[in-house]
């Protein structure tokens, strides 16, 4: 075997070896997000933590609604402490049509998910009025004396990943709220109140009731998701992956 036989038989399985890291590297990238979801939804944000990139890491940052960002990371940890679970409150988020691309270099990576779910609970009537009375189901379907708060949700997910000592980290967050609706109501009568109600950063319900809101955050959001409105055209809040070889060729989400 020639010499130049040789060398173009090493260049493939290097090259193979790539694909190959590659193609794992995205795996891990979709398992990461995957169980960030699955633990959410079941409250357990103490598990989540661990899925960040570690204190000091230059760039965290998060933003879930247009109120604004969060851009340190107590601050983000603050996000994911503290969230109760009471009893009758169901989170049930679906994440799916992952689209993910790994940086050449291969220590960033990009993925873009689209989510249907549900959010409910209970909330104590004296503590209806921090958020609007039409978020809520009619008084006629009140459960033990508690208001009922059932919604249909739809968003959009983008985050930027950093490989970090050779474990893949979500570094950038960002939630992009499409639309929803109480169940009682349809989506398109009911998008003029979400406008309002996507303003007010609420996080959850309490187990005595009371509305809880998000940590206050560090900036206010200069990018905003699109929320559905009867009245546009709906268009693509950011940019979809592509292919790159670093992540200085990529905007972040």
């Amino acid at each position: 075997m020639s010499a130049d036989t040789i060398a173009a038989l090493e260049a493939r399985v290097v090259a193979a070896e790539r694909l190959a890291q590659r193609a794992y590297d995205r795996g891990a990238v979709e398992n990461v997000f995957s169980k960030y979801m699955h633990l959410h939804n079941v409250f357990e944000d103490e598990q989540i933590k661990p899925l960040w990139v570690k204190r000091g890491t230059p760039g965290i940052h998060a933003q879930y609604t247009n109120v604004g960002v969060y851009t340190d990371y107590d601050s983000v940890m603050a996000y994911h402490s503290g969230r109760p679970s009471p009893k009758g409150k169901l989170i049930l988020h679906e994440t799916t049509t992952p689209l993910i691309e790994v940086a050449e270099d291969g220590q960033t990576a990009k993925g873009f998910w689209l989510m249907a779910g549900l959010e409910s609970g209970l909330a104590d009537p004296a503590n209806v009025g921090a958020m609007p009375e039409n978020l809520y189901e009619p008084v006629d379907k009140n459960v033990d004396g508690k208001r009922v708060w059932t919604h249909w949700v739809w968003c959009q997910y983008g985050l930027d990943f950093l490989k970090q000592d050779g474990v893949w980290k979500i570094w950038h967050f960002r939630c992009l709220e499409v639309s929803r609706a109480p169940f009682s109501e349809n989506w398109i009568t009911f998008a003029a109140k979400n406008q309002v109600a996507f303003e007010k950063d609420l996080a959850y319900f309490g187990d005595d009731g009371k509305a809880v809101f998000m940590p206050t955050p560090d900036e206010p959001a200069t990018k905003k998701a699109d929320i559905y409105g009867p009245d546009r055209v709906r268009k693509l809040d950011v940019a979809l992956p592509i292919p790159y070889k670093t992540f200085s060729d990529v905007e972040e989400y």
